[in-house]
């Protein structure tokens, strides 16, 4: 089967992505990860991101489908579905998905819309920390993401820091660029009844029990 997941940033997409890819045997890819490990390594692809994303801004289409719909091959290879998260952004991206995943005999089973409030948002987002050396992710206020020492990666001994687009100022405009990029999304996906609504303000299990009886409802269970 193949999954997307919509809504804004901060409403756990890449939290509940994790954890459905391991119970489901799907191929996880998080569009922001996937950039962002590029800017890491200093790609031609991570240069011209870089600056993008640190404004809170979206990426061209061209460059984020070019390495999405590479991503979506290799798992093909495998013969794995593939549960993505953060894309499609646009209706541009969409359309573009659709018509690959066509040419690959192949379609989105079902999207999920992460309905979230902004309070909850914030909430979020401006607790998450990152290690800057292996890419780590952590949160302050999730007990089963927080660091076992304060300010620094249980993985390698890092400093942990607060990534620009983490920080409040940020978030709104990223929450502003969200409503004016992506949130059209929902509509092009409802006329497709393919659009299930979720409530994004669930505590991790809560939500997991929403999505996972979801699945379950719409045979998507292999």
């Amino acid at each position: 089967m193949n999954v997307v997941f919509i809504g804004p940033p901060g409403a756990g997409k890449g939290t509940h992505a994790t954890i459905l890819s391991e119970k489901y045997s799907l191929v996880p890819l998080a569009a922001g990860d996937i950039l962002r490990q590029h800017i890491r390594n200093k790609t031609e692809l991570g240069r011209k991101a870089k600056d993008v994303i640190e404004k809170g801004e979206l990426v061209s289409d061209d460059l984020v489908n070019s390495i999405i719909f590479h991503e979506i091959e290799a798992a093909f290879l495998q013969k794995k579905g593939v549960l993505l998260d953060g894309f499609p952004r646009t209706i541009g991206q969409a359309e573009a998905l659709d018509k690959f995943l066509t040419g690959h005999r192949s379609a989105l089973d079902a999207v999920l819309n992460f309905d979230t409030s902004e309070d909850m948002i914030i909430a979020r987002l401006s607790g998450r920390r990152v290690c800057a050396n292996c890419g780590a992710n952590y949160h302050l206020r999730n007990p089963l993401l927080r660091p076992k020492k304060e300010g620094l990666c249980d993985k390698c001994g890092q400093p942990l820091t607060q990534r620009k687009d983490d920080q409040p100022e940020t978030i709104r405009h990223r929450l502003e660029t969200y409503q004016k990029e992506t949130a059209p999304l929902i509509g092009y996906y409802r006329r497709k009844n393919i659009l299930y609504d979720l409530h994004g303000d669930y505590d991790v299990n809560e939500f997991q029990d929403e999505i996972q009886t979801l699945f379950e409802k719409l045979k998507l269970t292999v």
